[in-house]
């Protein structure tokens, strides 16, 4: 059965980066975007990153322009955007598509393994999985949830 490991991704800097470099770890798997009212969510992802990564946590940020067109920027833009505004230090990666016949292989995975209330496609900027140490999705939050509401969540997989 696959799990989260099996998959890799481009980062912001254009590099493939296989998933595997961050098994055994928990995980937060969120589809980001610039310019949404959810936007000020990479400030709490930041202080969930910051606080958790010593025990084994990780949030994966991977921007999408599918909702609103809230992240229209190319990988230098967004990569400024969060460092200059919110001083991300998480893993981002390139701009995908996480819904429809171009989505990202790895976000097939995750909506098949957590659908949410409406079915499996994401419906907006921030939707978050959380991924437990051993790679399965555990749960699918929607983007009203709030990064640091998540927290007692995460430490229990930590």
């Amino acid at each position: 059965m696959a799990t989260v490991y099996d998959f890799t991704a481009k980062s912001l800097a254009g590099e493939e980066m296989p998933l595997r470099q961050f098994e055994g770890q928990v995980l937060l798997i969120v589809n980001t975007a610039s310019a949404c009212g959810f936007t000020p969510q990479y400030k709490g992802l930041q202080e969930l990153h910051a606080g958790l990564s010593p025990r084994g946590f990780a949030v994966l940020g991977f921007p999408c322009n599918q909702f609103g067109a809230q992240e229209p920027g190319d990988a230098k833009q967004i990569a400024a955007f969060c460092e200059t505004n919110y001083a991300v230090t998480f893993p981002m990666f390139a701009k995908i598509d996480v819904n429809g016949s171009g989505a990202h292989p790895l976000y097939e995975h995750l909506k098949r393994e957590k659908s949410g209330l409406l079915g499996p496609a994401i419906k907006w900027n921030f939707t978050k999985f959380l991924v437990d140490r051993a790679g399965k999705v555990v749960a699918r939050h929607a983007p009203t949830a709030r990064p640091e509401g998540l927290k007692k969540e995460i430490e229990a997989l930590l």
